[in-house]
């Protein structure tokens, strides 16, 4: 798989990254270890996980198959810090709480360093600037090589991105990972312009747009889909509407011309976007990755995506508006 640099920084990571949302929680140890031997013998290098995933289990999981499945050294590991499950408070990115977090996800995964460790959302009512010393600590400390965010809306992310570049030492921002697929493209307003112009990796996670991109649900909701699940089914129903359907029938219509499937359309179109660094991939198992990792050798047309980016474009008014000749 081919490797691309994350951001302006020297870590090269493979251009499609595997995700461990569902790992202990939906996704067990055996098929968790299915998908990540695919992975790796896909030559695939970055994966993504957090710490309330599974509450702490996705960690554990990984951890396990670091130990006894895949050598440590071939994988690019990132996780994440801040998301509470507290409802007084979504999010914590204090100091304090980043660095505990950080400690206890080394932990579970059973080693001394992440590659790559993002804030997982912005936290308003704690100082930017002291969530961004812990990123410091945790880089010069040898707990984290690089550091990220996620979630991050296009000012904050210039923001953070500027006061780390302002004073020789800090930490800088090398990644922020955002939902990005054909059916949300609202990072194109703010946020992508932002990491361009700083020369920070996207990550896009849902790059298939929560599912919905791979055709499936065109004549109904599958049994065994998320959008059948208890408490995925939220996560889905927001991409079924009419306007989705009306992008899902354009990637079907591409993907018959192209012979390939739907799948394979729509995550072409994202990971080859400017400023893309590795779309993030969550699977239901090592069959369904392995069909979302055959898109390595394909390359849309350059009408097949002209014509996606217009059937897709998000509407974009004031301020983004050329007004220099009203």
């Amino acid at each position: 798989m081919e490797q691309r640099h994350l951001g302006r920084t020297g870590l090269r990571v493979s251009r499609l990254g595997l995700g461990t949302l569902t790992w202990g929680r939906d996704t067990g140890e055996r098929e968790a270890a299915d998908q990540l031997k695919t992975f790796w013998d896909a030559g695939g290098t970055l994966v993504d996980t957090a710490d309330v995933y599974a509450d702490g289990a996705a960690e554990y999981l990984l951890g396990r198959l670091l130990e006894n499945l895949v050598p440590r050294q071939d994988l690019v590991i990132a996780t994440k810090a801040g998301s509470v499950p507290d409802p007084d408070r979504r999010f914590d990115a204090s100091r304090r709480h980043l660095l505990s977090a950080l400690d206890a996800s080394l932990e579970r995964l059973g080693t001394d360093h992440v590659d790559l460790w993002q804030v997982h959302a912005f936290d308003p009512t704690t100082p930017l600037e002291e969530t961004l010393q812990a990123l410091d600590i945790a880089v010069s400390s040898g707990r984290a090589r690089y550091a990220g965010v996620s979630n991050f809306s296009g000012w904050q992310l210039a923001k953070a991105a500027t006061w780390q570049l302002a004073c020789p030492g800090r930490t800088p921002v090398a990644s922020t990972q955002m939902e990005y697929s054909l059916l949300q493209r609202g990072v194109e307003r703010e946020v992508l312009p932002a990491a361009l112009d700083l020369r920070i990796g996207l990550l896009p996670s849902s790059p298939l747009g929560r599912g919905v991109l791979t055709g499936k649900y065109r004549h109904g909701i599958p049994t065994r889909s998320r959008g059948a699940s208890d408490h995925l089914a939220p996560f889905v129903a927001p991409y079924l509407d009419e306007t989705a359907s009306a992008i899902v029938d354009a990637v079907a219509t591409a993907a018959e011309g192209l012979g390939v499937s739907p799948l394979q359309v729509a995550l072409a179109w994202v990971r080859d976007r400017p400023g893309v660094a590795a779309p993030i991939l969550g699977a239901r198992d090592a069959h369904q990755l392995g069909q979302a990792l055959s898109v390595e050798g394909l390359r849309l047309p350059v009408e097949i995506n002209n014509a996606l980016d217009d059937i897709s474009a998000p509407v974009h008014r004031y301020p983004d508006h050329d007004w220099s000749t009203l």
